[in-house]
């Protein structure tokens, strides 16, 4: 039997160990943690357009995991996640939209209001 170690990348393991705290206070943290723990095959992917699909104009989406440039954005919106795509970045930024990283999103927000979760 395999024994599970949990993620191996090392910003990745700080960044869970500075959301532990914060999950036990916001059950919003509490689920980006829970998905941040799976193993990278489970990680969420999402592309542009299921950004467009469904966020608001002006609204801040956090993505646990991957965002990929597949698709087109017509909105400006500020997306957090774990990885981006060279050319998802490019494709957010032209439109003013901003690229944070989930640490920056904690930073900027430590309650997590107004954040919805893609994915």
């Amino acid at each position: 039997m395999v024994k599970r170690t949990g993620p191996t990348n090392y910003q990745l393991q700080q960044l869970i160990l500075e959301l532990e705290p914060k999950a036990l206070i916001s059950r919003f943290w509490k689920r980006v943690l829970e998905d941040l723990k799976k193993p990278s095959r489970q990680r969420r992917i999402v592309n542009l357009y299921k950004i467009e699909q469904f966020a608001q104009d002006g609204e801040t989406i956090l993505v646990p995991g991957k965002v990929l440039s597949v698709g087109s954005i017509n909105k400006k919106v500020n997306v957090a996640a774990l990885k981006f795509s060279d050319d998802a970045k490019r494709k957010i930024t032209d439109l003013k939209g901003k690229t944070l990283t989930i640490n920056e999103l904690l930073h900027e927000n430590p309650e997590g209001k107004k954040v919805r979760i893609l994915g």
